[in-house]
């Protein structure tokens, strides 16, 4: 695809995002529907955004259809309300949403667990009017301690996300940086060392960060990476981010984990957005 050299992006580990690729198909069908574009890593959002505990039933078909198509999920959402919509994550809004976040926590870790995922995202919420943002700030960490507990628990890393000002403008993680200190404040209370930087290059871009400067500074604290192209959210190759470029510093910079395509297919089947990446680099190495 014009835009997107290949070459010097090799080497890398992709996975697809089955909550924004692919969703012109049932849930259950679309792990099967990545295994035939030729991906062998899947990721999810939390898919029931009606339900943090699901019956145990719906819980077992995705399970079977994750296995039954022959992909690995590495990376899943803790519940965080309607995504995509206006809720931007659950644990710090007070109230029955952030109950809801705690009841999820071990709901999600067992399912992870049972899939050999260990990359939980946990986003962080918004800011709520009338609520003084230090009581919000408080209560995401006592939640998040609990989801990096229960991430240690199975041996994951749980994952804190910036998203982006223009899209979120009620999430107060709109920066590489404001991520990076929940990242040290909720290590520094768990002792545990398993809290790391989701780096977004997307939203990144939309907050208009110097973006190489972020993976010089944070590669080392980075779990996990998600791109789109910028703008329009579309497949590499559709906008004007160096997205080639970008993870090819990334893996200079000693990053080597998985790269989720994050990115919406434009008008067409998301079996056919996956042409800027050839086919032989798509199964996981």
């Amino acid at each position: 695809m014009p835009g997107f050299d290949w070459g010097t992006a090799a080497d890398q580990r992709f996975n697809v995002n089955l909550s924004i690729l692919f969703t012109e198909l049932p849930l259950l069908e679309r792990p099967a529907a990545a295994a035939a574009a030729g991906f062998t890593a899947v990721e999810l959002w939390w898919p029931w955004v009606d339900s943090p505990t699901p019956e145990q039933s719906r819980l077992d078909a995705l399970k079977r259809a994750i296995e039954d198509a022959g992909v690995r999920l590495t990376g899943l959402n803790f519940y965080a309300g309607q995504l995509p919509g206006p809720d931007r994550g659950a644990l710090s809004v007070p109230g029955a949403e952030s109950e809801r976040f705690r009841a999820n926590i071990e709901v999600t870790a067992d399912f992870a667990a049972a899939l050999g995922c260990t990359a939980l995202n946990a986003l962080y919420g918004n800011r709520v009017d009338g609520v003084d943002p230090a009581a919000q700030d408080a209560l995401a960490l006592e939640n998040l301690v609990l989801a990096a507990r229960a991430a240690d628990r199975i041996g994951a890393t749980l994952l804190i996300e910036a998203l982006n000002a223009p899209e979120s403008p009620h999430y107060p993680l709109v920066s590489a940086p404001a991520a990076i200190e929940v990242v040290d404040r909720v290590n520094a209370a768990t002792g545990l060392q398993n809290a790391s930087f989701l780096m977004d290059l997307y939203h990144l871009a939309m907050n208009g960060e110097d973006l190489p400067a972020v993976i010089d500074r944070y590669a080392a604290q980075t779990g996990h990476v998600q791109i789109a192209d910028n703008p329009g959210r579309g497949a590499p190759g559709t906008g004007s981010l160096p997205l080639a470029e970008l993870l090819g510093r990334l893996r200079k910079a000693g990053y080597e984990g998985w790269v989720g395509l994050e990115y919406k297919p434009g008008d067409r089947p998301s079996a056919e957005a996956f042409d800027w990446l050839p086919r032989e680099a798509r199964p996981a190495r």
